[in-house]
């Protein structure tokens, strides 16, 4: 890992080249092409965003990490609602993936985030690159999806212990990506970028067992 680098917030001078960053950090990972740069780019219009957490690590002179939060909230069986995290994206360049940039992004954002009363942070992701920071099973915390589905892929972490009481919560996340789901408007907005082939490679497989896997009761 290069040391010479630094851990800033994002400004709008940065935003087309971390949109850049992340269709290069995501592209033909999860699915052929990919929709996180599109996220990226209206995420930072939407209600849910928190700017306070959105930041860039820059090496050399160079974005190669990026993270972002947005809002969400765990509702427990009484309907007592309580405000937390979900974090994503998180994206490495792929040149500078395995080195540590993502822990730094991670650590450095968790020490905000409960400096600003966060305690507890949720997001659907493959427990492979996660588990090693904190974060822990679903069902562990009785966190679930409406439904009592534990979902493999859904982690939390605690940003301070016993934040979660364990009582049933139930996780309702940002809508926040659902306008991706216009696939056209992905397409017209991929296509302000240099060419790129879809293909796909065995790690969109393991993304789907992922995240269609649920854990027993």
């Amino acid at each position: 890992m290069n040391n010479n680098y630094i851990i800033r917030q994002e400004t709008a001078n940065d935003y087309r080249e971390t949109e850049a960053l992340a269709r290069e950090a995501f592209w033909n990972l999860n699915v052929p092409g990919c929709h996180e740069h599109y996220f990226v780019h209206i995420l930072r219009d939407h209600e849910d965003f928190i700017p306070q957490l959105d930041y860039v690590l820059e090496a050399d002179g160079r974005i190669i990490g990026s993270i972002m939060y947005t809002k969400a909230k765990l509702v427990d069986e009484k309907g007592e609602e309580k405000d937390i995290l979900t974090m994503g994206p998180i994206c490495i360049h792929p040149e500078h993936q395995r080195k540590g940039y993502g822990k730094l992004l991670l650590e450095y954002t968790f020490e905000k985030a409960a400096e600003m009363g966060y305690d507890t942070v949720v997001n659907f992701g493959n427990p492979d690159n996660y588990v090693a920071r904190g974060y822990k099973s679903c069902k562990k915390y009785n966190v679930c999806f409406e439904g009592d589905v534990f979902p493999a892929a859904l982690l939390v972490k605690e940003l301070r212990q016993g934040a979660l009481d364990g009582r049933k919560w139930f996780y309702h996340p940002s809508d926040s990506e659902a306008l991706c789901d216009d696939t056209e408007a992905v397409e017209r907005f991929d296509a302000l970028f240099p060419k790129k082939e879809k293909a796909w490679r065995p790690s969109q497989e393991e993304f789907y067992i992922h995240s269609h896997s649920v854990i027993s009761r």
